[in-house]
């Protein structure tokens, strides 16, 4: 008779556990997300701020209003089907979404003013795995609304629109564990019965 591979049992079954663990993981994260996507529906409905908080996930939606003096540094950024978002610097207040335009080439020269609008994630240029290992609080931007300097209106802020799909990350890694348990069962008895 056949002996139990100790290191291959051993190895599957670590690996069994990490799965089960991840996707435990996942149900904890899943919660997060839904109290964090709360506080944004909660957030649409709060007075306006007269200050642009430049990090912090907990001000996403929530609307604001500041002066921007000496604007500057106009970058495009894409924006789908409403073709590129502008954006420009505001020294010491942050960074400013005017709206969006089809023209990849905007003559603009807004110069700055009073800005009204909501609080949005700025972009984020870091690469996927690097954001993924950086746990960074989120930057933040003002999106203006109404738009300004004769752009198009930026899209409207809703929290529905943010996925929550922890749960099915959660199932996808409890069948993983339950298929390696599966696999190597039969593997074993294979090898157990000598065929």
């Amino acid at each position: 008779m056949r002996r139990i591979p100790v290191v291959a049992t051993v190895i599957v079954l670590l690996a069994v556990l990490l799965m089960v663990r991840l996707g435990f993981w996942q149900l904890d994260r899943r919660v997060e997300k839904e109290a964090l996507i709360a506080t944004y529906q909660r957030n649409i409905n709060e007075v306006e701020m007269s200050t642009m908080p430049l990090a912090g996930k907990a001000f996403l939606f929530r609307r604001a209003s500041i002066t921007c003096n000496d604007a500057g540094g106009q970058r495009l950024e894409g924006a789908g089907k409403a073709g590129y978002r502008v954006i420009v610097s505001c020294p010491g207040m942050g960074i400013v979404q005017l709206g969006t335009t089809l023209d990849p080439r905007p003559a603009l020269q807004w110069q700055g003013g009073k800005v009204s609008g909501w609080i949005s994630q700025r972009p984020d240029h870091r690469p996927l795995i690097q954001s993924a290992f950086e746990q960074a609080d989120e930057k933040l931007m003002l999106v203006a609304d109404p738009p300004l300097a004769g752009l198009s209106a930026n899209s409207q802020p809703n929290p529905d629109s943010i996925p929550n799909n922890h749960l099915a990350y959660a199932v996808q890694w409890f069948l993983f564990a339950l298929t390696a348990l599966v696999i190597f069962g039969l593997a074993l008895r294979k090898r157990l019965r000598g065929a």
